[in-house]
């Protein structure tokens, strides 16, 4: 399962993982279903729990001993933290619960991702308002396409192309041509069944179907083609987040 939403982006499997070194921009939760997550961080202790929560730009690699979801949050809806938190069993389950019904081999086929988020604040406490500049600038990469030029983007308020990548670097802690790769690759992710994946590359702003694959390896460890779910879906949500 691959559903996007407004405030995360969920990949669901319904067996055990393994995915390679890689950095997401965006934080995530691994939400193993009965079983653990561990987490190798580069240069860093491994971590291992009923459930993970990891921070945005932290190279690593990861395992779930079962099926699981995998929850993706903008980094700029979560409080920043020093590193890896551990999650008990029983904040999993409230997590998963929140999703829908789950069982053994996964998900509700219809996430409700903004209970998930809701959720998870309870957790994690509430994140400091954005700069209204930087807000405009990451709800301009959710523009069909995301082919909104930076120099537009910038000039919508108030500011040069350079200080707005500034800006939303020291905010959010992601280069905004990060962003736009995420943003890209969830909409390559996301294209209607029956898409070759070299034409859902071409409309989601990739140079090709090569591009996409390194991008899907460099931010979540895994290919396109595994992400990739027969029945993608975007999820209704009620805010922008």
């Amino acid at each position: 399962m691959f559903a996007v939403g407004a405030r995360a982006t969920l990949f669901a499997d319904s067996g055990a993982c393994h995915v390679t070194r890689h950095r997401s921009p965006a934080w995530k939760l691994v939400l193993p279903i009965g079983g653990h997550a561990v987490l190798r961080p580069d240069g860093g202790p491994v971590a291992e729990a009923p459930g993970l929560v990891v921070p945005p730009r932290l190279a690593h690699t990861c395992a779930a001993s079962s099926a699981y979801a995998a929850l993706f949050v903008d980094p700029w809806l979560l409080p920043r933290a020093p590193g890896p938190i551990r999650l008990d069993a029983g904040t999993v389950r409230r997590l998963l619960t929140a999703l829908g019904p789950t069982g053994v081999d996964g998900p509700s086929p219809v996430p409700d991702l903004d209970a998930a988020y809701a959720e998870l604040l309870r957790h994690t406490g509430r994140p400091r308002a954005l700069d209204p500049r930087v807000a405009h600038a990451v709800r301009a990469l959710r523009r069909p396409g995301h082919a909104t030029p930076l120099d537009t983007v910038a000039s919508e308020v108030g500011l040069s192309p350079p200080r707005l990548r500034a800006l939303v670097r020291a905010s959010v802690g992601i280069p905004l041509s990060t962003l736009r790769q995420w943003a890209r690759l969830r909409d390559a992710l996301t294209a209607p069944p029956g898409t070759p994946l070299a034409d859902a590359a071409a409309d989601a702003g990739f140079a090709d179907q090569a591009h996409l694959t390194r991008t899907a390896r460099a931010l979540v460890g895994r290919t396109p083609g595994s992400l990739r779910p027969r029945h993608p879906s975007r999820v209704a949500s009620s805010a922008e987040g």
